[in-house]
């Protein structure tokens, strides 16, 4: 594989791009060498940069179809004209809802959805005519939500999913209030939003980021708006010589014991690593709260939860210092679904924070949420990050779009029941397939941890070089070329797309592969491709060139 096209000063400037923007680059490379190739070899481009997963969840989707049929005949039924329905109606909807079961049995997903609708009556004693017309309603999107912060039988049924999968199956705590949105890109957007609006975070104030992280996190708090001072906890422990462990040593997690830290953020199981905080790590967080820093706000994401078994949130162990972020994209593959959650406990930190601001700041927010309520203290916070997400004043059209909480609800239901737990195993295993055909075509070592989600693998290069060809020769990779080097060489020569590790605040010399979006034997190639550049830049060094 040759040497890359690029000198050292354009990567060094291109290095200073977000990972996902660089990739752009990389992307224009791998295409350009795909179409020189085309009529020499069927040589692909392998983009591994992506996280979108290349599988999705058929059988709640089939339910969500099968309900839209249902809705349809609801709305005939009340208003018929060509193209013209009425708006479906509540009372005797769960007979009528029956009734369209037992007259369509061959409906692809009508089973699935029957005993959806039936879960929700029996394990959580729903009335039959309010769930089914929740359902029914939503799906049809002829509303506004209502309530606008997500719908009431949605939120008990999202809540259960929540301690099921990431609470490590505690019983739902019905004080644990949820926020729809618009996927957990818009829940990280209002969070910070909101608690600067409401004076929680101040311009300039002191947050921590457990790195290496996904890089809005790192991109966010630099913004004019925030402009915050970020410490950064570094996951920099090893298991051994050239072999990263990728979790955080006690004296890195210290740091949050200063009460100047006011927020700190994490990804868990982490982005890029793909690990679940450790036990030891979370109770160091748990006594660091309860005796140095008790009013830490802490943002957990963790969206990768359902990827490793018995996993437990922080937020089960920290209800009231942490705002919980979830969405359903990676799992069930549905990105472009936009279904995410903000997950706040009714005893919390913020809602304190605030009751002890300063008079002349209390009568600033008494000032801005007055035309939602007579009583505008007594808004909690998870209420503000609603109408802050519509400027205050659209509060009254706020909310995620009905049919998507419809999908939520649905998706949440299937987890629950037999075939979404076997789904759960079968997309566990596909990531882990292609973990083990990454590292055994690269003949890279990775730490054996039974926490690793691997939806991402993160891989240390020059931990690598010093560990298979010595310090002297990872020094040489260090003084010669840019950490982005390998990148270059992948994409022009092998059109191979990864990204930049260093762009998540993890080491320069480290690359992150997605594990979710290319066909399991294309992990064994890329592993190959990260072989041979290895052993050509040995041989270069062995060759003085």
């Amino acid at each position: 594989m040759p040497k890359s096209s690029y000198t050292r000063a354009e990567m060094e400037k291109l290095a200073g791009l977000s990972p996902f923007e660089l990739k752009g680059e990389f992307i224009r490379l791998a295409e350009h060498h795909h179409d020189d190739q085309q009529t020499r070899s069927a040589l692909l481009m392998l983009n591994a940069g992506r996280g979108n997963p290349n599988w999705i969840a058929t059988g709640p989707r089939e339910a969500f179809y099968a309900l839209g049929h249902f809705s349809l005949a609801e709305s005939r039924r009340v208003w018929t004209a060509d193209n013209l329905g009425g708006m479906p109606a509540r009372d005797g909807i769960a007979e009528r809802f029956r009734a369209f079961v037992k007259a369509h049995p061959d409906l692809p997903g009508i089973d699935l959805l029957d005993r959806s609708v039936r879960s929700g009556v029996e394990r959580f004693g729903f009335d039959p005519d309010a769930w089914v017309h929740e359902l029914t309603d939503g799906i049809t999107g002829d509303n506004y939500p209502v309530p606008d912060r997500i719908l009431a039988h949605t939120e008990q049924v999202a809540r259960a999913y929540l301690h099921d999968e990431l609470f490590d199956g505690r019983p739902a705590d019905a004080e644990l209030k949820l926020f729809a949105t618009e996927g957990g890109t818009a829940a990280m957007c209002y969070i910070f939003d909101s608690l600067i609006a409401n004076g929680v975070l101040r311009k300039g104030d002191r947050i921590a980021l457990m790195v290496p992280i996904f890089t809005p996190y790192i991109e966010i708090p630099a913004l004019d708006e925030y402009r915050f001072e970020v410490e950064l906890i570094h996951a920099d422990l090893f298991v051994e010589a050239g072999v990263r462990e990728w979790r955080y040593p006690a004296d890195q997690v210290a740091k949050l014991s200063d009460p100047s830290i006011r927020l700190v953020c994490l990804v868990n199981p982490s982005n890029p690593p793909s690990l679940a905080l450790s036990d030891r790590v979370r109770d160091q967080i748990k006594g660091i709260v309860e005796k140095d820093n008790p009013d830490l706000l802490i943002v957990t994401d963790d969206v990768y939860g359902t990827f490793v078994n018995g996993f437990r949130t922080i937020a089960a162990d920290l209800p009231r210092n942490t705002l919980l972020v979830y969405s359903y994209s990676k799992h069930y593959g549905a990105t472009g679904w936009r279904l995410g959650l903000i997950g706040l406990h009714d005893d919390n930190v913020v809602d304190d924070l605030i009751t002890r601001l300063p008079e002349d700041e209390r009568a600033r927010l008494r000032a801005r949420y007055a035309t939602l309520s007579l009583r505008p203290e007594g808004i909690r916070f998870i209420d503000r990050l609603v109408a802050d997400s519509r400027r205050v004043a659209l509060n009254h059209t706020a909310g995620l779009g009905l049919p998507q909480q419809v999908q939520l609800a649905l998706f949440s239901l299937f987890a629950m029941q037999d075939e979404g737990k076997a789904y759960k195993a079968k997309v566990q295993q596909i990531v882990r397939t292609r973990l083990e055909l990454l590292v055994e075509g690269a003949g890279m070592k990775i730490a054996d941890d039974p926490k690793r989600a691997g939806y991402y693998l993160e891989l240390d290069l020059l931990a690598e070089a010093e560990r298979v060809y010595g310090a002297e020769f990872a020094a040489h990779l260090e003084s010669t070329y840019e950490p982005i080097d390998p990148l270059f060489r992948l994409a022009e020569h092998a059109s191979v797309v990864l990204l930049n590790g260093g762009g998540f605040d993890g080491p320069a010399w480290s690359v992150r592969v997605s594990l979710a979006n290319l066909d399991d034997l294309d992990y064994l190639k890329i592993g190959h491709h990260l072989h041979t550049v290895f052993g050509e830049y040995h041989d270069e060094w062995k060759s003085g060139t």
